[in-house]
């Protein structure tokens, strides 16, 4: 049978695959970076100056925190998130213009407290490593206490501003009071501006009500620049960074050690 032209090219062509010569097959092999390895110097000229200037710039000093500002263990109050969540909620405001009752951060995402003494540009690089932005969304004043509840039951509660919240009872029988800062009460139906960060709006750390903000507005602006300029200008205000005041959570010991446990529902 004589093969038409086209099919006479596509046979030749399978061929010519298998004719080819296979690459051979080699084994990978994991090779542990240690000292004996030795740098090279073409890239340590690239690197130095680098390294030089990233390490002049994380010992710039910032503001005196003479009492440092901590996260808190095992039922203490989160300051540095109470911190924190404050400089996100003023911060967002003059961005969109109108006042943000309300802000939330995670506190998985602190990941050092501010010691005692000179802060330096390197601690808030420590506390806050990663790219998080502010994002401001609106919700309803149900769904911000409903926010608040989540973060109850993840983690005892998340920092937050603008917000007084108080649990009573005992881990079998508990009540919820949230209220805004000054004590009024929080008109569920009213719709609110809510600052908060692009990871918890997406989903993470189990805030599910987050993702339902509305006219989501995100800033560009990180938390740790929004942090470092705070520092800065309370440093060149001649002030000191100082803790926020505690109390916006009131948790009984016993609820706290069940929400730790999993055994606690609101």
């Amino acid at each position: 049978m004589k093969l038409k032209p086209c099919n006479a090219f596509f046979f030749a062509s399978l061929l010519s695959l298998h004719l080819v010569a296979q690459p051979p097959v080699t084994k990978a092999e994991v090779i542990p970076i240690t000292e004996a390895i030795a740098d090279d110097p073409e890239v340590q000229k690239v690197i130095e100056p680098l390294a030089a200037e990233i390490k002049a710039t994380f010992g710039q000093p910032l503001v005196q925190a003479p009492q440092g500002v901590f996260r808190g263990r095992r039922g203490e109050e989160n300051l540095l998130g109470y911190w924190v969540s404050d400089v996100m909620r003023h911060a967002a405001q003059p961005l969109v213009g109108v006042p943000v009752r309300f802000a939330i951060t995670n506190a998985g995402g602190l990941r050092a407290n501010l010691r005692p003494g000179q802060i330096k540009v390197g601690d808030i690089f420590e506390l806050m490593p990663f790219e998080n932005e502010l994002v401001v969304v609106e919700l309803t004043g149900a769904e911000v206490i409903q926010v608040v509840k989540e973060g109850l039951l993840r983690r005892g509660g998340e920092p937050c501003s603008g917000v007084k919240v108080k649990v009573e009872g005992t881990p079998q029988q508990a009540t919820l009071t949230v209220t805004w800062e000054d004590g009024s009460a929080i008109d569920p139906s009213a719709v609110v501006k809510v600052a908060t960060t692009d990871y918890l709006y997406a989903g993470g750390d189990s805030i599910p009500t987050l993702k339902k903000g509305r006219k989501p507005f995100t800033t560009g602006v990180t938390l740790r620049q929004m942090l470092l300029d705070q520092c800065t200008a309370i440093g060149k205000a001649g002030k000191e960074l100082l803790p926020p005041a505690p109390g916006r959570y009131v948790v009984p010991a016993s609820i706290q050690e069940a929400i730790r446990d999993k055994t606690f529902k609101l």
